[in-house]
């Protein structure tokens, strides 16, 4: 559940760290509703999964570990894989 002053510290805590460089609502870059951009497709729902699963396969120690696997995760995806999204 969300609260109105959560979501002001959330947007003071974005404009402190990426100031003028965050997208979502009520922010310093307008982006329309269900912009083809960020709408969701099956490939989304799919890559995410895969490079979940694939990088929390097991735990992650450290910071340097982690982006190690995002790195292989991305690595691994082939051409036939991201097409079968849309078959």
């Amino acid at each position: 559940m969300s609260c109105v002053y959560c979501n002001i510290c959330n947007i003071w805590f974005l404009d402190a760290t990426f100031p003028n460089g965050w997208i979502g609502r009520d922010d310093p870059t307008p982006w329309p509703p269900r912009s083809p951009d960020i709408t969701p497709t099956p490939l989304d729902f799919f890559l995410w999964r895969y490079v979940k699963d694939k990088v929390f396969s097991t735990p992650v120690p450290d910071i340097t570990v982690l982006k190690a696997r995002i790195t292989d995760a991305f690595a691994a995806v082939t051409e036939d894989m991201l097409e079968n999204t849309w078959r």
